[in-house]
C-alpha cells in the first residue's frame, strides 16, 4: 500500500467525489463517525493500494482533496465508529462501503454475506461483529467526466394531458430482440437502436418510464434460490446507474440514449426506489448508509437496534434528517440538470412525505420539492401508498403532482369482468376520478391511469389467468396479490378454443380502449401492444430470464393488435375532448340540449338515480363534447369539433343501444367497435335508432357539429 499518497484538506462542498482541475474533491457525510478513511483501489477493483484518512471535518461532513486524482479512479470508504446496535450505532471498518454521491460503480452487487457487519448465523446475531473483510467482492466507485456535449438539446416538455406513459425495463425490453446484436441486448444502448425508436415512434407514446435503473442489491433469500433482483426496488445508491444496463461500464450511454429519445420526442421518466434501501434489516448488508451513518440515515424504532418498516421492505430512509433530504433532491437535481431525464415515478411515495410517522402534506420533501426551479418543469408522480399507518393516500398528494390510481385500474377490471354495482364507480374513473382528485384545484391529470403495471400480470396475461401462477419465484406461490380481478374467459391459461382466443382478443380491446378513451393520463405496459405473457406470474420481480423479458416474437401475430392500439393513440391525439384540462361539470356548451357530458343507459335517456343502483347493470353510455371556442390550457389547441358517444357492454349478451333523441339532428358515425379486429363498417346512425352493441363489447361513434 503506497504511503506516500497524501490528502490535503478540500472542501465540504459538494458532497461526493469532484473532480477539478488539481484533482478530485471528496466529501461525505456522517454525524456519528470517529475516522473515515478514502480507499483506493487498482483499476481492476481488485486491490486496495492506498488508505487515507480523511483529514478535515466542518459541521458533519468530511472532506479532503487528493491532488492529480482523476476521472477513472477507484474507490470506496471505511468509516469508524462506535459499534453500539442498542444506540443504533453499526460502524465497521472491515466492510468497505460505497460513497452515497458515487455517479458510477464498476460492477452489480452480487450477494454474499461476508457483506454483513454482523456474524451471519451467530446466536446474537445483529449484535455480534464480523470482522471479515468484503473489500474483494464489493462494488467500487468510479470518478466520472462529468462532461458531454448535450449541443442544444432539449427535452420535448409535452405538457400533462397530451402525455401517454409506456413503462418498461430498461433490460428486459430488448433481451429477447432479434434486430438487435446479442452483445448490445440489456443495455441503454440497445434501447436507442433504431428498430426500438421506430416501434415506440409508431406507437405513438410520448414518454418512456424506466422501472429502477440505480444500482440494486440481491437479498439472501433470492441469492439462495438462485434468483437476483430484476426489478430494481431495492436501491443502495441514488445516483449511478446499474452497470449490467451499461455496455463497457460507459455512462455516456445513458445520456445518448436519452438524447435519442428527446429527438423522437419522446420523454424520459425514471421510476426512483427513495423509501429504503436494498441493506434490509439489522440481520442485512453492510453497503453504504448503514455503515456512514445508520442513526441518521434510516428511521429507527423505539429500540434502536431495530428499524421502522412502513415500505414492507425491511428498512425506511429517515426523510426528516436534513442531510438525508438534502440527498435525496440533489440526486433528483443531478437526474434532471445533468442527465436530462423529464420526471419521476416515486416508488412508495407516501414514505417520503412522512412527518413524525404521519404522512403530511406539510412535508418537507413536498416544501423542497416545490421550490426547487432544477425539478420546475420535472413530472411528478406518486406511488401513493405504503404499508404504514394511514399509508393510503390516493388523491391526498399537491398540485402539480400525478398519482398512481389503483382505483382505475380495479374499477375497470371489475366492470369489464362483468361484476355488479360497479358502473357508477366506472364513471368516475372513465371522466378523471373527480371524486379523488377534484379538489384543491387539480385536474384531470393528476391521474395516472393505469390497467396493467410491471406489478401485476400483463394485459394478455389478464384475459388468460384467473390466478397467480408464481411457483417459479421458488415462494410457494404465496407471493404476489390475489386480488387480480381478471377473467380467463373460461379456461385457465392457453387454449385452442377459437370462440375463447376471440373472446380474450375483445376483452383485450375493450380494456385498452377504455384506458385510452378516459381522461387522465394513460400508462400502458411495454409489451401489452402486441400480446406479452408472463405466463401467469404476476410477480415477475425475481425473473431476469424469458418469464421477465419481452418477447418479441410475439410481435407478429399481435400485429392486428398493436394496429388497434397505435389508432386508439391516434385518435387520443387528435381529440382533446379524451384528454380534457378540466373536470366535466354536466355544463350546458352550446345554448341547447347538449351538455360536456352526459351519461346514458341502453333507452338512450339520460341515467337517473335509480338507473345507477341497479345492480345487474352492466350497460353504460356517455356522451360528451366540448364547446367549439374552449382550447386546452396546455397548448392552446383549438378544440375539437366533434361531440362522441361511447357504449360500453361488459353483459354476456347483446344490447340494442339506442341513440339520443336531444338533438334530432345530428348524425352518429362508428369510429371503433370492438367486437372484431375489423374496421365498422361506414354507417349514417340517426338519434333514435338502435345501435346493435354485442356481448362484451365497446364501440365509440362520433359526429361532427
Amino acid at each position: 500500500m503506497k504511503k506516500s499518497l497524501a490528502l490535503g484538506e478540500g472542501q465540504a462542498y459538494p458532497l461526493g467525489a469532484t473532480p477539478d482541475r488539481r484533482g478530485v474533491n471528496f466529501a461525505i457525510f456522517s454525524a456519528n463517525a470517529e475516522k473515515i478513511e478514502l480507499c483506493l483501489f487498482d483499476s481492476a477493483g481488485q486491490r486496495e493500494v492506498a488508505r487515507l484518512p480523511l483529514p478535515e471535518r466542518t459541521g458533519d461532513i468530511w472532506h479532503g482533496h487528493l491532488a492529480d486524482g482523476r476521472p477513472g479512479l477507484l474507490y470506496g470508504y471505511r468509516v469508524y465508529g462506535p459499534y453500539d446496535p442498542w444506540n443504533g450505532h453499526r460502524f465497521n471498518p472491515n466492510k468497505l462501503l460505497i460513497d452515497p454521491y458515487a455517479r458510477s460503480l464498476d460492477r452489480s452487487f452480487e450477494w454474499n454475506d461476508i457483506h454483513c457487519g454482523c456474524i451471519p448465523g451467530d446466536s446474537r446475531e445483529d449484535l455480534s461483529f464480523d470482522t471479515r473483510d468484503n473489500a474483494a467482492l464489493m462494488p467500487k466507485c468510479r470518478i466520472i467526466d462529468p462532461t458531454f456535449s448535450w449541443s442544444s438539446e432539449s427535452g420535448p416538455l409535452t405538457p400533462p394531458a397530451r402525455t401517454v406513459i409506456y413503462e418498461l425495463h430498461a433490460r428486459g425490453y430488448t433481451m429477447l430482440h432479434p434486430a438487435i446484436e446479442k452483445s448490445m441486448r440489456g443495455t441503454m444502448a440497445a434501447l436507442r437502436q433504431p428498430e426500438i425508436i421506430s416501434h415506440l415512434r409508431s406507437l405513438g407514446i410520448t414518454a418512456v418510464e424506466f422501472l429502477p435503473v440505480h444500482p440494486a442489491a440481491t437479498t439472501r433469500v433470492l441469492a439462495r434460490n438462485g434468483l437476483h433482483e430484476f426489478w430494481g426496488y431495492n436501491s443502495i445508491n441514488f445516483f449511478a446507474l446499474d452497470p449490467r444496463f451499461l455496455m463497457n461500464g460507459e455512462l455516456d450511454d445513458f445520456r445518448k440514449t436519452v438524447r435519442a429519445f428527446h429527438e423522437a420526442g419522446i420523454e424520459v421518466i425514471l421510476d426512483v426506489v427513495l423509501n429504503h434501501t436494498g441493506e434490509g434489516d439489522e440481520f442485512g448488508p453492510t453497503l453504504s448508509f448503514r455503515g456512514i451513518d445508520n442513526a441518521s440515515y434510516y428511521c429507527l424504532a423505539e429500540e434502536k437496534r431495530r428499524y421502522v418498516d412502513v415500505t414492507g421492505c425491511h428498512n425506511t430512509l429517515n426523510f426528516e434528517h436534513p442531510r438525508v433530504l438534502q440527498m435525496v433532491l440533489d440526486s433528483l437535481r443531478y437526474w434532471v440538470k445533468e442527465m436530462h431525464v423529464d420526471g419521476f415515478r416515486f416508488d412508495l411515495a407516501v414514505s417520503l412525505a412522512r412527518k413524525h410517522h404521519h404522512f403530511s402534506q406539510q412535508a418537507p420533501f413536498f416544501d423542497w420539492v416545490m421550490q426547487d426551479p432544477t425539478l420546475a418543469h420535472a413530472k411528478l408522480i406518486a406511488e401513493p401508498w405504503d404499508l404504514g399507518t394511514d399509508g393510503y393516500q390516493l388523491g391526498a398528494f399537491p398540485p402539480p403532482w400525478s398519482e398512481w390510481n389503483d382505483k382505475y385500474r380495479d374499477g375497470v377490471r371489475k366492470f369489464w369482468r362483468g361484476e355488479p354495482g360497479v358502473v357508477g364507480d366506472l364513471a368516475f374513473r372513465l371522466s378523471g376520478s373527480s371524486d379523488i382528485f377534484g379538489g384543491r384545484g387539480r385536474r384531470p391529470t393528476a391521474s395516472v391511469n393505469f390497467i396493467t403495471a410491471h406489478d401485476g400480470f400483463t394485459l394478455e396475461d389478464l384475459v388468460t389467468y384467473e390466478r397467480k401462477h408464481n411457483l417459479a419465484n421458488r415462494e410457494d406461490n404465496a407471493d404476489g396479490t390475489n386480488a387480480n380481478y381478471s377473467w380467463n374467459c373460461g379456461v385457465e391459461g392457453p387454449t385452442e378454443d377459437r370462440a375463447i382466443v376471440e373472446l380474450r382478443q375483445r376483452q383485450k380491446r375493450n380494456l385498452m380502449a377504455t384506458l385510452l378513451l378516459s381522461q387522465g393520463i394513460p400508462m400502458l405496459l411495454a409489451g401489452d401492444e402486441f400480446g406479452r405473457t408472463q405466463h401467469g406470474n404476476n410477480n415477475a420481480y425475481c425473473q431476469d430470464n424469458e418469464i421477465g423479458w419481452v418477447d418479441w416474437t410475439k410481435l407478429d401475430k399481435g400485429r392486428p393488435f398493436l394496429a388497434f392500439v397505435q389508432k386508439l393513440i391516434a385518435l387520443r391525439a387528435a381529440h382533446p375532448v379524451f384528454r380534457r384540462n378540466r373536470f366535466f361539470h354536466g355544463d350546458h356548451i352550446d345554448g341547447g340540449g347538449m351538455r360536456d357530458i352526459t351519461w346514458l343507459s341502453a333507452a338512450g335517456t339520460e341515467m337517473a338515480d335509480d338507473d345507477w343502483r341497479k345492480a345487474d347493470l352492466r350497460c353504460l353510455g356517455v356522451l360528451y363534447a366540448i364547446p367549439p371556442d374552449q382550447r386546452t390550457a396546455a397548448d392552446q389547441e383549438p378544440a375539437d369539433r366533434h361531440a362522441f358517444l361511447l357504449l360500453m357492454n361488459a353483459q354476456d349478451s347483446a344490447a340494442s343501444f339506442v341513440l339520443p333523441e336531444a338533438q334530432p339532428d345530428r348524425i352518429w358515425d362508428c369510429l371503433l367497435d370492438t367486437r372484431s379486429n375489423e374496421e365498422p363498417p361506414s354507417a349514417r346512425l340517426n338519434p333514435g335508432s338502435a345501435f346493435p352493441l354485442a356481448a362484451h363489447s365497446l364501440a365509440l361513434l362520433a359526429s361532427e357539429n
